[in-house]
């Protein structure tokens, strides 16, 4: 990742710190007559200088002053949770190519953000400094902060249908709501909202890693950073045009850079929702791959004996992509489309169709081409309907939030398939030999709630999930709901969502209890 140097513009929100300090791998002698070479945290003269507020009360700017700053390899805060908080102390481990790299080291000066506060609150931050000879110096402090008017009137007070226990363990505390009202939201698994800031435009697409949101803006072909501390730039990503002429739904890892979705303009005319290209963000080179499902499926059923314009139909939303997972097993790509199936193909061109799991009541399999590339589900399960947020689990079962909406584009008098009265998260096992799929296990929250056009599943550490059911109570409504390693709910926050899908349409867990940033 290039250097980059990142103006910081701050609101006059209030902090104040409190600071103690404690020495860690001093040498001593033993003796009057020799002593051990002292270790450099011992000699260190890094004091805690100014601490600025930042753009929400949820980030501070933290200076470390002294000469000593030249010796650190990492930089690492903690915040300490509230009293009677479940979730696990949010902590970050800056490497110190990263913070060079985001232009925060100067003369005998580091400036780098602490980013996750409690708002409204005196929060309890320790830092631990690790050096060049791996000795450590530790400094810890307190950062009042002020009250956050939160805008959107969604994220500060959720209801709490069922909290998290203590005596539950899951492999997360922290989640990412990809938001439609404002900035990417970042909440804990106590309801409270940790990080947001003002003035981003929102867009469905984000990732992010190392720290930093890479959001594919709506409605343009254009890709933004934002840091932790509210920075924000544009990158230098390539997207050829027209193809890919404006982002939509999600941005998943690919194996070389990002797997993103987008609207465009390709050979067979105007595609909705139906190309997907892996680009590398930080750089000016052209896509590794795309796959425009468009082409792929029209010259796959053109070659095998059906028409691929009555069911390929430039300018409808025929196909409707939402996400894309890579599986590393056998170099493939899966690809969800809501109006139609989940579909794998293969990474190198000419992306031949491998396999496609679909509800067969659909307009799809009417098509014997496409029906021969079809998985039949055994032993019962739901098929996918209407999917969202695919993935590969640790196991390798494909993995989906079923949301249960049936097609909706479709031509006039074709069959649109199973509408059902609620949501699940369907995990499918697959045999390509024998072309079968087994619904491994499902979690339908006793039927209890439909999200017909939105939401997600995603595993995290120890096989535990986060899942978000979106505009449930007729599109009022967001259910984030975490499940165990058992899939029992481990817990339930409910917040406003209107219009429907936008306090949170997709979310992620992410390692904010132990993220190091390294680039």
């Amino acid at each position: 990742m290039k250097s980059r140097f990142f103006g910081h513009i701050y609101g006059g929100f209030g902090l104040t710190l409190i600071l103690s300090l404690t020495l860690t791998g001093c040498g001593a002698g033993s003796g009057g007559t020799s002593t051990q070479p002292q270790t450099e945290a011992a000699q260190s003269d890094i004091a805690i200088g100014q601490v600025t507020p930042g753009v929400t009360p949820f980030i501070a700017s933290v200076y470390l002053t002294g000469k000593s700053t030249a010796l650190l390899t990492q930089v690492t805060y903690t915040i300490q949770p509230r009293p009677n908080s479940v979730a696990k102390p949010l902590q970050v481990n800056w490497d110190i190519t990263a913070l060079a790299n985001r232009g925060y080291i100067g003369l005998n000066l580091i400036k780098f953000p602490v980013a996750g506060l409690y708002q409204n609150y005196n929060n309890s931050v320790s830092y631990l400094l690790t050096f060049k000879d791996s000795s450590v110096q530790t400094l810890q402090g307190s950062i009042q902060t002020e009250a956050y008017a939160d805008p959107t009137g969604d994220y500060l007070n959720p209801t709490i249908v069922q909290p998290l226990s203590s005596a539950t363990s899951l492999g997360y505390s922290y989640m990412l709501l990809k938001s439609l009202l404002d900035s990417p939201v970042i909440v804990d698994t106590d309801a409270q909202l940790r990080w947001v800031i003002p003035n981003v435009r929102p867009s469905e697409a984000v990732y992010f890693i190392e720290g930093q949101f890479i959001i594919g803006n709506g409605g343009v072909s254009q890709v933004q950073l934002v840091d932790l501390d509210g920075s924000q730039s544009a990158l230098p990503v390539n997207l050829p045009q027209p193809l890919l002429g404006s982002f939509t739904h999600n941005i998943d890892p690919g194996p070389n850079g990002l797997l993103a979705e987008f609207n465009g303009i390709d050979d067979l005319g105007i595609s909705l929702d139906d190309i997907v290209s892996e680009i590398a963000p930080f750089s000016g080179a052209a896509p590794y791959q795309t796959f425009d499902m468009a082409d792929i499926i029209s010259s796959y059923m053109n070659a095998n004996g059906d028409n691929g314009s009555e069911f390929v139909r430039p300018g409808v939303d025929w196909f409707h992509l939402n996400a894309t997972t890579y599986d590393a097993s056998d170099n493939t790509v899966i690809i969800s489309g809501r109006e139609d199936f989940l579909i794998k193909v293969n990474y190198e061109p000419p992306h031949e169709i491998v396999w496609i799991l679909g509800d067969p009541t659909k307009y799809w399999y009417t098509f014997p081409s496409l029906r021969a590339k079809a998985l039949t589900l055994t032993s019962g399960g739901l098929y996918p309907v209407g999917q969202h947020g695919v993935s590969i689990t640790s196991d390798g079962y494909v993995m989906i939030f079923n949301d249960g909406e049936g097609s909706v584009n479709q031509p006039p008098g074709a069959p649109e398939g199973v509408y059902r009265s609620y949501s699940a998260v369907s995990a499918y096992s697959i045999d390509k030999a024998s072309m079968t799929a087994t619904e491994v296990w499902d979690f339908s929250y006793n039927e209890s709630l439909l999200s017909e056009i939105c939401g997600s599943v995603y595993e995290a550490p120890g096989k535990t999930y986060l899942v978000d059911y979106t505009a449930t109570d007729n599109g009022a409504s967001t259910h984030l709901v975490g499940l165990d390693a058992n899939h029992n709910v481990a817990f339930d926050f409910k917040y406003k969502s209107t219009p429907p899908c936008d306090a949170a349409w997709n979310s992620i867990p992410i390692p904010m209890e132990n993220m190091t940033i390294n680039q």
